[in-house]
């Protein structure tokens, strides 16, 4: 890595220097079982005669709830220890004290780990309903800006639509307004995973149909027959119907 930064240096003097890696690792899950997850990000930067270190977090396992307000004291036992380890060793190897960033949506970080948000009668705020759910459907109703314009991903009349299922059962619908040069993805829940990183691969299918200069209804009849089932697929059978969009979401939100 040494010889990478190295070779990749720009000739004159250093200013400053930031870098970072993401940590994958084993966590202790409900019931007692072990998961590989995204757990945190180490990065470091220097200018001149300082340095700092940070720790991002990736996961709710460190935390006595889930972000969704639910007890867990038997995965926060097995991992919120590890966590308060290594934000010690940290602090001892720079000869520093932690010092806790600002609270995110999520949760309030301390010298120790990360601590979870409650109400004024001390219940587990559900934090993940009132901020990751509305974050997430942002994607599919709001037109991304700055060089990556496409359709409209949203309409006031009328869309034509085709469901997309996976394996599990119908996940979404895709809808497209040729009046209102709109087209997206309309998803059942955006809260799975599954769900969500599926929705934007449609997204993502739609907009290179937008590039290309096709209509909302053309990018609709193409992404549909696609041959990619990676992220579910439309029936081949299946011809799109007409409703208000408003109907649509009202139904996907059930």
């Amino acid at each position: 890595m040494a010889e990478e930064v190295e070779a990749g240096r720009r000739p004159g003097e250093i200013g400053s220097v930031y870098a970072d890696a993401d940590g994958l690792g084993e966590v202790v899950i409900r019931g007692g079982g072990r998961e590989k997850a995204d757990l945190l990000r180490l990065g470091a930067s220097t200018l001149l005669d300082h340095i700092s270190v940070e720790l991002v977090t990736h996961t709710d396992h460190w935390l006595p709830y889930d972000l969704r307000g639910r007890p867990q004291p038997e995965v926060y036992a097995a991992n919120g220890p590890r966590l308060a380890a290594a934000l010690r060793d940290i602090a001892e190897v720079f000869g520093t004290e932690t010092d806790p960033d600002d609270p995110t949506y999520f949760a309030r970080p301390s010298e120790t780990g990360a601590e979870n948000f409650f109400d004024r009668n001390g219940n587990a705020l559900d934090v993940w309903e009132s901020f990751e759910i509305p974050y997430r459907y942002r994607a599919f109703t709001q037109t991304p800006g700055f060089g990556r314009i496409g359709y409209r991903r949203t309409a006031e009349g009328d869309v034509r639509y085709v469901p997309v299922q996976d394996e599990r059962g119908i996940i979404g619908h895709l809808w497209a307004s040729d009046e209102e040069n709109a087209a997206s993805f309309e998803p059942l829940e955006v809260g799975d995973d599954a769900t969500y990183h599926a929705g934007l691969v449609w997204l993502e299918r739609l907009r290179s149909a937008h590039d290309r200069g096709l209509s909302p209804s053309a990018a609709l009849a193409e992404v549909s027959t696609t041959a990619d089932t990676s992220a579910g697929r439309v029936a081949p059978a299946c011809e799109p119907r007409t409703v208000a969009l408003a109907a649509l979401r009202d139904r996907s939100r059930g």
